[in-house]
């Protein structure tokens, strides 16, 4: 009798989540001992497979599954009926992760999105084992749950891998430091004695940087700043690539200090879409800017960029009214990306 996946995962499976963290946790900050990993920058993907065939599930309940005909076939001929995976849906454009073409794929038409395929073929990065057999393991605690994984993928071949784990806390540094340039966003930590629960049980330290941006807009009052509104020349103008987390009570009286009422024409609009600066809100409601002065402000914004923006909040962190607005640039790693 082929072995079909437990009642108790049939979709929409909750799955794990992670809390973030400012810094790479110690070796012993959970339970069982740390256990490090990449955070990959694509699509959470809970892989069913079923006796009647295999079916993709995104964290947030939808489903999947024609979106990626190539991890489906995969699937489907390397892993038994009766599994479960969670992983992460990755795309690559020479050596660095493209979410700009994995985003693409979730757009695309029924008649466009095999040539997507063929052009933009995806991998599937597996990091956890819900299900084998027709088992529910999700009590197992990670290390049991990741040998059964790594005996379920020791045959295994391109698109399916398995994600690399260590638990020593300098090779997770050296991962740290050097991954990013492949687009990878951080570390996701794990203990190795948690069993698998659907709430925020894991943390996720991303790696940020500092840059140089161009505020033009703020949102709240010149005298009482409550975002900053980041601009950065794209294509030969300065567009929004996002605005910042909620500025203090210090750093709002800080900035609006250097704050002053635009002279002449402005390169921005003083009413925006919620999605210019946030493409991934479900708002899509107008958003009123105070426009400024270009001012030259210091940054610290993550890894992820998508297209010509950044997809997370950055934070404010000084002016730099020493500088010129024409001086900025557009980071190398954004041109890349």
């Amino acid at each position: 009798m082929t072995e079909d996946v437990p009642a108790a995962l049939r979709p929409p499976v909750p799955l794990a989540l992670a809390k973030a963290v400012e810094s790479v946790p110690a070796e012993a900050a959970l339970p069982g001992g740390s256990v490090y990993e990449p955070k990959w920058d694509g699509y959470r993907i809970c892989a069913l497979v079923r006796a009647s065939g295999v079916s993709l599930w995104s964290r947030q309940g939808r489903e999947l599954t024609r979106y990626f005909p190539d991890l489906v076939e995969a699937v489907a001929g390397q892993v038994p009926p009766g599994c479960v995976l969670d992983g992460e849906a990755v795309v690559w454009t020479a050596d660095r992760l493209d979410f700009d073409a994995l985003q693409r794929r979730l757009v695309a038409s029924k008649a466009g999105l095999p040539a997507l395929v063929r052009e933009h073929p995806a991998s599937f990065v597996a990091f956890d084992l819900l299900a084998v057999a027709g088992h529910d393991i999700r009590e197992a605690p990670l290390f049991q749950r990741r040998e059964l994984l790594e005996q379920l993928a020791g045959d295994w071949a391109p698109p399916l891998n398995l994600s690399p784990t260590t638990k020593d806390r300098v090779q997770a540094l050296t991962w740290f430091d050097e991954l990013h340039h492949a687009g990878l966003e951080g570390l996701v930590v794990k203990g190795a004695a948690q069993s698998y629960q659907p709430v925020r049980q894991w943390l996720k330290v991303k790696r940020r940087e500092s840059l140089d941006a161009v505020c033009a807009a703020v949102i709240g009052p010149l005298d009482r700043p409550q975002y900053v509104v980041a601009g950065l020349p794209v294509e030969g103008r300065l567009r929004i690539v996002g605005r910042s987390t909620p500025l203090t009570t210090r750093a709002a009286l800080e900035l609006s200090a250097h704050l002053h009422r635009p002279q002449g024409t402005h390169p921005w609009p003083d009413v925006v879409t919620e999605a210019m600066l946030n493409r991934f809100s479900k708002d899509r409601g107008p958003v009123s800017l105070t426009l400024v002065d270009p001012l030259v402000v210091e940054i610290s914004a993550d890894a992820a960029w998508t297209g010509n923006a950044f997809r997370h909040a950055v934070r404010y962190l000084r002016p730099r009214p020493e500088l010129s607005p024409a001086d900025v640039v557009l980071p190398d790693r954004l041109q890349a990306g």
